[in-house]
């Protein structure tokens, strides 16, 4: 175990210990049946990919309903309690040019993922949970929502990891939080340990230092694939006539593990190279009003772009990824440098609450390309540059509505457009030119 990781825990350790500065959540408890909370989450889902230079396009529309069962804690010094998630879906019309993380394939020829899409599959699992004061501890099936380790929730169902995660809120303003997962599903498989995880450790903290200012760093150590850093720093500056400005830093440090040389995708240099990889951006944010206006730079550094979610055990599906130049494309090629201009419109200060549209436009330039160099056993062994001066540019929209009142409240329905271009060395080296569809229809259910 990493040594941050050692500390990290012992740090969470001695704050269940200490006397908590506020109140504890455990003496609050009602019993397991007393706070045990149930809902559903029925989603429609289309996501189409139109893609250029005779690409295959990518279509998917499905259904699927996302449960959640979860106890209370039972009262004492120690509570206890326990849960299921999960989700059954089945797919709408032919869906056979799936390929975008929304439907699994059946096992073809010994391979998983070959055959055709699925009708109709479930998914899901249980965990338990233990509480002493304002400490949790939990272990099974869970959506992780941590920079260095994040549930990609952008499809149609979740991905899940397996294992164990403390999260403790014992001193005022700071979360400390320590886990180790084993297992990991993305989104379009089927067995629960379809990316083959060997072990994903990891340890954060965030502080509240202020009510204006907020720091941020979470690290994991994934076994024979890499070691990730990320830290982030937010302001928020109050201005008059209820504006405000919000200036914030975050950025991410990965050394990739000589094993994992082969899954990297557009890393530079010989096989004996270190492959590492520095990526940060900062952030300007205006609000006033129903308007929200953003810029953001952002930077890559490294023998290796953030390349992410590659081959089995790397525990990541895709949106491992907290930077502000994230949509379709995330910006990450190697060397490359980005811009944004983001601009935001809450039409409830214009007699529509519950309606916001969001667009952007991002640019990215100064992208170093590559190809591979194999050995007679066709084994990569190096990766020469191709080109130093590609680009990527993506114009982006997204209305959204949710419903605020009434039988169907916080019903939603989102649509999404991106168009995105690359220059033509960067064709073939990530996502190649692609006008882009999502829209989902979620509709929530409470049942207890």
């Amino acid at each position: 175990m990493p040594k941050a990781n050692k500390l990290t825990l012992a740090v969470l350790i001695n704050a269940a210990l200490i006397t908590s500065t506020y109140a504890s959540e455990q003496s609050e408890a009602k019993g397991l049946v007393e706070d045990a909370k149930g809902d559903i989450l029925f989603r429609t889902g289309y996501l189409n990919r139109d893609k250029k230079n005779g690409v295959k396009d990518t279509s998917s529309y499905a259904q699927t309903a996302m449960v959640k069962l979860e106890t209370g804690f039972t009262q004492g010094l120690v509570g206890f309690g326990a849960g299921i998630i999960g989700d059954g879906s089945f797919k709408l019309g032919s869906n056979n040019n799936a390929g975008n993380g929304m439907i699994p394939r059946e096992r073809l020829n010994g391979v998983d993922g070959a055959g055709d899409t699925y009708d109709h599959w479930a998914r899901g699992g249980g965990f338990v949970k233990a509480r002493i004061s304002n400490t949790t501890v939990t272990y099974g099936t869970q959506i992780l929502d941590l920079p260095v380790l994040a549930s990609n929730t952008a499809r149609l169902v979740p991905e899940y990891f397996e294992g164990v995660l403390a999260n403790s809120r014992e001193i005022d303003g700071l979360e400390l939080t320590v886990g180790k997962f084993t297992k990991n599903q993305y989104s379009d498989q089927i067995s629960s340990d379809g990316n083959q995880l060997d072990r994903a450790v990891v340890w954060g903290a965030k502080y509240k230092i202020n009510d204006q200012l907020n720091t941020a760093y979470y690290g994991t150590d994934i076994k024979d694939r890499l070691e990730r850093h990320y830290a982030n720093v937010n302001y928020k500056q109050a201005l008059e006539n209820n504006s405000s400005l919000t200036y914030d830093f975050s950025g991410y440090h990965t050394d990739w593990d000589r094993k994992a040389n082969g899954s990297l995708y557009s890393y530079i240099g010989s096989a004996d190279d270190k492959y590492r990889n520095s990526i940060w951006a900062i952030s300007t944010t205006y609000n006033t009003g129903p308007h929200t206006v953003m810029v953001a730079y952002q930077q890559n550094n490294g023998k290796a772009g953030y390349d992410y979610g590659l081959g089995k055990g790397v525990g990541d599906g895709h949106q491992t990824i907290y930077l502000p130049n994230s949509y379709l494309s995330d910006f990450i090629g190697n060397d490359e440098k980005s811009a944004q201009l983001q601009y935001s419109l809450d039409f409830g200060s214009f007699g529509v609450p519950g309606l916001s549209w969001t667009t952007a436009f991002v640019y990215g330039w100064d992208i170093d390309t590559n190809a591979a160099v194999k050995n007679a056993s066709d084994q990569v062994i190096a990766r020469v540059r191709t080109a130093d001066n590609a680009t990527e540019r993506e114009f982006f929209n997204q209305v959204k509505y949710t419903v605020q009142s009434g039988f169907a409240k916080d019903a939603s329905l989102r649509l999404r457009h991106s168009y995105y271009r690359a220059s033509n060395e960067y064709q073939e080296g990530y996502i190649g030119d692609t006008n882009e569809w999502r829209i989902w229809l979620d509709i929530p259910v409470k049942l207890f």
